[in-house]
């Protein structure tokens, strides 16, 4: 398996767009801390959510080939619990369906992560530091706000045994200690 020095070089060989490798940092993070309050494997996780969207670039314009390049790209480099959890975040194109806990926490830590760094940039001061919890259950529910992060992808949360408030509270943590990579 890549370490993480290995993941991050082989990403920015895939990834030219700064926003999307903030994306895919903001991934780790959060399973990170997911894979921490949980008792799994932090930096497996952590190499997962970085790696998740290796072949979005190259595959934007298809997207029933997204993951399933990426799963090529990284077949001889991750076992294959990760290959399944990053072809099965695009499941509804590739057929991979999720059943294992980092299935559904890439899942849910994917679509998170755009609401969150949405309700920062509404801050005034545009920073994480200022998103409080209160603030995103409440954007949670308001399909108005970030509407291309899906709800019931962020709702997977309950697969891996946590509740939405916990889910939300744990990755707003990760962003925020990683606010200083994001911009934010």
């Amino acid at each position: 398996m890549l370490d993480r020095e290995e993941g991050l070089d082989l990403l920015k060989q895939y990834i030219k767009r700064e926003n999307l490798l903030k994306h895919c940092l903001a991934v780790e993070a959060i399973l990170g801390e997911l894979a921490n309050n949980l008792n799994e494997e932090v930096e497996k996780w952590r190499l997962c959510g970085l790696l998740h969207d290796i072949d979005f670039e190259s595959t934007e314009q298809n997207p029933e080939k997204h993951a399933l390049v990426a799963a090529e790209i990284l077949k001889d480099k991750l076992p294959d619990d990760m290959i399944h959890a990053i072809k099965s975040h695009n499941f509804e194109n590739t057929g991979c369906e999720p059943k294992h806990k980092l299935d559904y926490a890439l899942i849910a830590a994917d679509a998170v992560s755009g609401l969150i760094i949405a309700a920062a940039l509404i801050m005034p001061s545009k920073k994480l530091r200022d998103v409080k919890l209160d603030t995103l259950k409440r954007k949670f529910k308001d399909k108005s706000f970030a509407r291309r992060c899906s709800r019931e992808r962020i709702s997977m949360c309950e697969k891996i045994g946590l509740n939405l408030d916990k889910f939300l509270e744990i990755s707003l943590k990760a962003l925020q200690n990683i606010s200083d990579k994001l911009g934010l």
